[in-house]
């Protein structure tokens, strides 16, 4: 494959976005050749990155870096070379922001984004421009190919884009790209749902994945009576923190011993440990912060049981990691979940909000580890057969080729 492609980020590198940089250094030994753009700095100081990080941090176009001046000389560069496409596109950004002065100052915004995007590409002498997620940076990456005439297309993983799609004008997303991945039959489904059965051709799924090779399981050398219960995510009101430490308060006052990490870092951090305070399980609650893909392998081994329960998720890669290290998972059976676990076979499932379901699910693997060990030995069999980074980057791979070839 001698395809030369883009891929466009919001945030690269980032905490939340690891798996997308995983994907592109294995697409990279898979032979494509792929240049990263990132609207954002990265999440982090620099040297506050892995080393794998830094390296990518070194090579990437950081948009928003540029400046004002360099963002007027793209600017001026496209409407001496691509004046029609500057006109077009200044229509199509009038277009989507409507008559909402707001939405129109952002498309203005996303315009000049995708200038600098553009001549970015064609000083890298790059045709197609991938974007991960369909949020505002795919509405750049919309008006890079509305512009310079270039492919486009994106990844879609949900929820939010799903339930403000007209806020996202993910409806003309969906037909301006050239075509579309969808990392779950759910987000297929919704993309299904915004877009006419004649798009419907331009959808492949491509599943995530972990390496198994690195998420592996690891002996428990237990310390102490209790159970540990891991939560890895950014601390929003999205991953539902607030009801697992309703869960451990009813746990302690039922005497069964467990003890909570929460490993993320977001707008909630002080309201949860304000709310473990009240709750009256402070001592059996720790916040980590954020953590690097360095440091978290750490925190999975020394895990009985992995709880994630969100009310909203695209399909988390978190869920991957602890199900390959053979950790039984608890989460909520919402969007794409279900597609990764079934309950009661590779993991268990709940109600989203359901404390008293939550509290029971834990309660039934804290007090049983040969359920514990035959759910994690299951889980993990999942990933091997569905969930392998290497196979599923392998199949992006050949859509990715057969897709471009097709252009």
């Amino acid at each position: 494959m001698s395809h030369r492609i883009a891929y466009l980020v919001s945030q690269y590198p980032a905490y939340s976005h690891t798996f997308i940089l995983r994907e592109v250094l294995q697409l990279r030994q898979f032979g494509v050749d792929i240049a990263v753009a990132s609207i954002n700095a990265p999440d982090r100081p620099f040297d506050k990155l892995t080393e794998v990080e830094r390296t990518e941090a070194e090579q990437t176009f950081y948009v928003k870096a540029q400046g004002m001046a360099k963002a007027a000389a793209a600017l001026g560069k496209t409407l001496a070379t691509q004046p029609t496409g500057l006109l077009r596109g200044l229509k199509h950004a009038f277009t989507l922001g409507g008559w909402d002065i707001k939405r129109l100052l952002y498309h203005g915004f996303y315009l000049l984004e995708a200038v600098l995007v553009g001549q970015w590409m064609r000083s890298k002498n790059l045709g197609h421009l991938h974007v991960h997620f369909a949020t505002p940076a795919a509405s750049v990456g919309m008006l890079v190919k509305t512009v310079f005439g270039t492919s486009f297309s994106f990844t879609v993983h949900g929820p939010d884009e799903f339930y403000d799609a007209a806020g996202y004008n993910l409806p003309e997303k969906i037909l301006a790209a050239d075509f579309i991945f969808c990392i779950s039959h759910y987000a297929r489904s919704q993309v299904m749902k915004l877009s006419p059965v004649q798009a419907w051709a331009k959808l492949d799924v491509c599943r995530l994945g972990v390496d198994p090779e690195r998420f592996t399981p690891a002996p428990k050398i237990k310390v102490n009576c209790q159970c540990e219960l891991l939560c890895v995510g950014r601390l929003t009101s999205a991953k539902g923190q607030a009801i697992l430490l309703e869960a451990v308060a009813a746990l302690q006052s039922q005497q069964v011993p467990v003890r909570l990490t929460l490993v993320g870092m977001g707008p909630d951090g002080q309201s949860l440990k304000a709310y473990a305070e009240q709750l009256g399980i402070s001592g059996q609650v720790r916040f980590t912060g954020a953590v690097d893909q360095d440091h978290i392998l750490g925190y999975y081994q020394t895990a009985d049981i992995f709880v994630l329960p969100s009310f909203a998720e695209g399909l988390p890669v978190v869920l991957m990691e602890a199900m390959a290290m053979e950790i039984p998972c608890i989460t909520t059976a919402i969007t794409g979940v279900p597609e990764l676990i079934q309950n009661g076979e590779d993991g268990l499932l709940v109600a989203a909000s359901d404390c008293e379901g939550l509290t029971a699910a834990i309660r039934q693997l804290a007090s049983d580890p040969d359920l514990r060990r035959t759910i994690g030995q299951a889980g993990r069999n999942k990933v091997l057969a569905e969930y392998d980074l290497h196979k599923n980057t392998r199949h992006l791979f050949a859509m990715l080729d057969k897709r471009l070839k097709a252009l």
